[in-house]
């Protein structure tokens, strides 16, 4: 074998390894060896550069040309270990970014099973396109890599942002939607391959394999983890997105100085590029809440006075003059200038269809305490246990000055006990039997909320009725948007009621916030819809024993349509039905 050519004495230690190839050129193909070597510079300067040798500058042999597997370099120790941190952020933002963009259609759009899924599938594939497009990438592969993170840090910082805008100010969302989606996915797929192609000569095939895609995985558990553990509830949407938008463009930026002496001329530019979007990100994040803000008063054409970001929901509360509301993930629940019709509909009609004085009551739901508040009428009331998985919600509406009056201080009533439990979960290990229950939950437009709506669901709830009892159920709109002829999702709750054992007795009223609404008393015995409401009953602004008897009677428009399917736990049709019944362009 022959002896590696003489070296310079220039004060600097030559490799160990003449074989090495460390990160040195963008070129991928290496040129021939000069006759006379020029001298080999240390692979890491004092200064803390990045400034690796080429093939060339090492005088390579023939013997030199293929790295074997198990080689490690020398050179790999910082240049490397550099870009193998950077496919951990690659990851960990990434992986951001795609559960911002599912978060963001499921609060938009509805049903987030279906929006996840579809954002995960576009998602995935740009990734393949990606991947696929790298190949053509040519010039200085550190360089493009740089300049892909920058654009995938400014895309992704801004894509909460900018879908919020698009919902709140166009009106449509889908489109921005799907084409983010697609962009960052396919320039999160371009990186890990061009990373792997500015590593190839300076680490083991196997290694370098191996390496890659093990900080790619630690990435996305990272990122995994801390989304919904720890950025959504202190971040929200929008800051968490320009969070991992700023270290993308960190990264990029410690990159190009790192790497400053190996980029050459373009040095100047990649380091502008980074630090101006750095710069952009940092604004983003420090004015989020307000752009946020202004698109949710443009949204909900009202001051915001209370928002919250829970485990379980979005919670935003306006107000406009003396009209104070209630929004869960962007969904009206009710308005103060009509929820008493609601209130009274929904809880009256149970307590009238009893055989005797009302003794204690069940709300699942009803994290608002207006339906207590109904309830809390009834001198005869002992106790109410109330249901709600949100402690955020019934904190807010029992210490909330505003609010509290709005359920007339409900749950500062000692007949009260509040428990912040799954309702599902709460009725499978208790035994208490009521004389009235009332579900007042949110419409069944996801399968977490659909699964309180299935036959199973509602057989427990009959356990815990007293023989003589009476359930009232909130159960959408009889008629589709706009008031036309629809509602599959409220007939296909009274069916599946029905297949629970009840008898049930549909009724609607009409809610000028909601337009028109409807639902169901399920009577656990045979037995006709009440006519007269309970003896002694004062205060009450919509309902008297007239109105009661018109709330059952329903127009030739909206009566039961033929072939619907009870909603059970493992298909839960119900969610399709809404879909259908409240589909819109957006």
């Amino acid at each position: 074998m022959p002896e590696p050519p003489a070296v310079e004495d220039t004060g600097a230690r030559p490799p160990k390894d003449p074989r090495s190839s460390p990160l040195a050129e963008a070129r991928e193909d290496p040129a021939p060896a000069p006759a006379s070597p020029p001298p080999v510079p240390n692979p890491v300067r004092g200064d803390g550069c990045a400034a690796l040798p080429s093939r060339r500058e090492q005088g390579a042999s023939s013997s030199a040309a293929a790295p074997k597997e198990g080689d490690r370099r020398p050179a790999e120790s910082l240049g490397a270990l550099a870009l193998f941190a950077s496919v951990f952020v690659i990851a960990t933002c990434g992986l951001i970014y795609e559960l911002v963009a599912g978060a963001m259609a499921s609060y938009l759009l509805g049903d987030s099973i279906t929006q996840f899924s579809l954002v995960i599938g576009v998602y995935l594939s740009a990734m393949g396109l990606g991947s696929w497009l790298s190949k053509h990438l040519r010039g200085d592969l550190l360089a493009r890599f740089v300049q892909v993170e920058v654009w995938v840090g400014l895309l992704g910082g801004f894509s909460s942002l900018s879908l919020f805008a698009s919902y709140a100010y166009l009106g449509t969302v889908r489109p921005l939607l799907f084409a983010l989606v697609a962009a960052i996915g396919t320039l999160v797929g371009l990186e890990i391959p061009t990373l792997m192609r500015v590593l190839k000569d300076e680490v083991a095939f196997a290694d370098l394999v191996a390496r890659v895609l093990a900080f790619d995985y630690l990435g996305a558990l990272a990122a995994s983890l801390a989304f919904p553990l720890l950025l959504l509830p202190a971040l929200g949407l929008p800051r968490t997105a320009f969070a991992f938008g700023i270290l993308n463009a960190a990264v990029a930026l410690a990159l190009t100085r790192f790497f400053r002496v190996r980029l050459g001329p373009r040095t100047r530019g990649l380091t502008t590029l980074a630090g101006i979007a750095l710069a952009v990100l940092v604004a983003g994040f420090a004015l989020a809440e307000r752009f946020a803000a202004a698109a949710e008063r443009q949204i909900y054409d009202a001051p915001v006075l209370f928002e919250r970001k829970t485990p379980y929901q979005r919670i935003v509360v306006t107000r406009w003059r003396d009209d104070v509301r209630l929004l869960l993930d962007g969904h009206l629940q009710f308005s103060s200038l009509d929820e008493y019709r609601y209130h009274e509909a929904l809880v009256h009609p149970a307590v009238a269809s009893l055989r005797g004085p009302l003794r204690s009551a069940l709300v699942i739901g009803g994290g608002d305490g207006m339906a207590l508040r109904e309830l809390l009428r009834y001198p005869t009331l002992e106790r109410a246990v109330l249901v709600d998985l949100d402690p955020a919600m019934t904190e807010l509406f029992a210490e909330n000055e505003l609010l509290a009056r709005l359920n007339g201080r409900s749950f500062a009533d000692p007949r009260v006990r509040v428990v912040n439990a799954d309702g599902l979960k709460w009725l499978e290990t208790h035994e208490d039997r009521f004389d009235v229950a009332v579900i007042d939950l949110p419409d069944p437009r996801n399968f977490s909320l659909s699964k309180l709506y299935t036959r199973g669901f509602y057989r427990l709830v009959h356990r815990h009725l007293a023989r003589t009892g009476a359930l009232s159920v909130q159960a959408t709109t009889p008629y589709g948007p706009g008031g036309t002829t629809g509602g599959r999702s409220f007939w296909c709750i009274e069916r599946t009621l029905a297949d629970a054992g009840f008898t049930t007795h549909p009724y609607h009223c009409h809610v000028p916030s909601f337009g028109e609404w409807g639902f169901v008393l399920a009577l656990p015995r045979p037995g006709a819809a009440p006519s007269r409401l309970a003896a002694g009953l004062r205060g009450l602004r919509f309902l008297d024993d007239a109105t009661l008897r018109a709330l059952f009677v329903f127009p030739l428009d909206a009566r039961r349509p033929a072939g619907l399917r009870v909603n059970r736990l493992n298909d839960q049709v119900l969610v399709h039905y809404y879909e259908q019944d409240w589909a819109t362009g957006n």
